[in-house]
């Protein structure tokens, strides 16, 4: 069975690609992603706020400092045979310019852009903040000519036009989507907190409906990230347009070995339903290729509300 795709470039076994995650903190971790079938890795990101000074007394904590980081990309580079790709998240426009040189020279096969920002200020616009995500990208584009791929959350006034911005700059992939953590409040200590959560399989819908809209529509490869758990999975985002499917917290829930699950179910599932190749069913359920493409849009969201009072009756 032919489980290949091509991402960013490099031709990969299948499409089962471990997201950036502690996973891929340590050699011998990375080592049983690809020996459990992982066609490439997406190393942790790299946070410019480990250049700072912490202050005394500070509680901030990093795990791995920048020369550290670039060490273990040539370190990987030696221990494996599948691409490494690192992934980066700077404030500023400096910092990513420089990290960016340093990635590329340590030998990285492909960089992640983990553009996590969260504005606040009331007095800028969002057309400011999505310029200010195309400066990066022009600079980074500028200052490396590695595979390059982007991570994006989805909350900009029009995503679609957003993506195909970010194509129109030569990005060579579209990671959707990233996941903002929440903070909480600790009631007892009027604090506030780190809430950190796995991702549930639900959480796939929302990537899955944007590679659907995306797919044909621009050059960039896309990959699905949040909510993989199983290759049913993988095959709805196949089959939505996706040409790599990322793994996190399924790993981190089920071990490293659940790659080797997914991709022999993946398998028997085309095997079954008498395919050849992963390739024969990409994009078919993408919004150009599918018998309802409105399904995708607002109006889905009235047949949604009349099938859930259909499930669940409203009692007297």
């Amino acid at each position: 069975m032919d489980l290949s795709t091509t991402y960013l470039g490099i031709r990969l076994r299948t499409p089962l690609v471990p997201s950036a995650s502690p996973l891929s903190e340590e050699l011998d971790k990375i080592k049983k992603m690809e020996h459990a079938g992982a066609s490439a890795v997406v190393l942790h990101s790299l946070f410019e706020e480990q250049l700072e000074v912490t202050p005394v007394g500070s509680t901030r904590e990093f795990r791995v400092g920048p020369r550290d980081y670039l060490k273990h990309i040539g370190e990987a580079k030696q221990a494996v045979q599948i691409p490494i790709i690192a992934s980066l998240n700077c404030t500023t426009l400096g910092g990513w310019l420089s990290f960016t040189r340093q990635i590329t020279e340590a030998g990285a096969d492909a960089l992640e852009l983990n553009i996590y920002r969260i504005p606040t200020e009331t007095k800028v616009s969002g057309s400011v903040i999505e310029e200010g995500y195309l400066d990066i990208v022009r600079t980074v584009r500028a200052a490396s000519k590695i595979p390059l791929a982007v991570k994006l959350s989805p909350y900009f006034s029009n995503f679609a036009n957003m993506a195909a911005s970010l194509d129109a700059l030569g990005v060579d992939a579209l990671v959707l989507f990233n996941r903002f953590y929440q903070p909480d409040i600790d009631l007892e200590k009027r604090e506030v907190t780190p809430n950190f959560t796995l991702s549930r399989p639900a959480d796939m819908r929302l990537s899955l409906r944007w590679i659907a809209i995306l797919f044909g529509q621009i050059r960039a490869n896309l990959a699905a990230t949040s909510g993989i758990f199983q290759a049913n999975d993988v095959i709805k985002m196949i089959m939505a347009g996706a040409d790599v499917t990322m793994l996190c917290s399924a790993l981190m829930r089920y071990g490293i070995p659940h790659i080797q699950r997914i991709e022999m179910d993946l398998a028997a599932w085309l095997e079954q339903h008498k395919y050849s190749s992963l390739g024969e069913i990409k994009g078919l359920m993408s919004q150009q290729n599918c018998a309802d493409p409105g399904a995708f849009e607002r109006a889905q969201y009235v047949r949604g509300l009349s099938s859930y009072t259909s499930l669940f009756p409203m009692r007297p």
